[in-house]
């Protein structure tokens, strides 16, 4: 009884192990079609809250992963403030400040995508200043 005991505990905490690394983000391609729309979604979110005039614009994609079995992707973004305001149109092709006010920022975003619903929802950001 006490071995039946000890292998299906052994056997349980292997299943939550590989559970657990399945759960795990892995990298994945920064071309793939939900995360660059997940991108989208940060950078917008990034410039509604942010107190300033001006747009910031995607700069970099530093690291693209995904969360195994999910559509929870994990961003690290390099952000830079543009010359054009936050509801202006083509905010992409908009030119960097280069003022001593430039600022550059690096995030950190995960994103849990639908986006067959169009729903983005943010989980966790956090930016420091470059």
């Amino acid at each position: 009884m006490f071995l039946k005991a000890t292998l299906l505990l052994g056997l349980a905490v292997l299943g939550m192990h590989v559970w657990a690394i399945q759960m795990e983000f892995v990298d994945i391609s920064k071309d793939l079609d939900y995360f660059v729309v997940s991108v989208e979604f940060a950078v917008a979110w990034f410039n509604s809250g942010n107190t300033k005039e001006q747009a910031y614009k995607l700069l970099e994609v530093r690291r693209a992963q995904q969360k195994s079995w999910t559509m929870i992707y994990l961003m690290e973004l390099d952000l830079g403030r543009t010359i054009c305001k936050k509801h202006d149109e083509d905010i992409d092709n908009c030119p960097l400040q280069e003022s001593p006010g430039e600022r550059k920022v690096n995030c950190t975003f995960i994103v849990d995508s639908r986006p067959w619903f169009t729903q983005f929802t943010l989980l966790n950001s956090t930016c420091q200043q470059m």
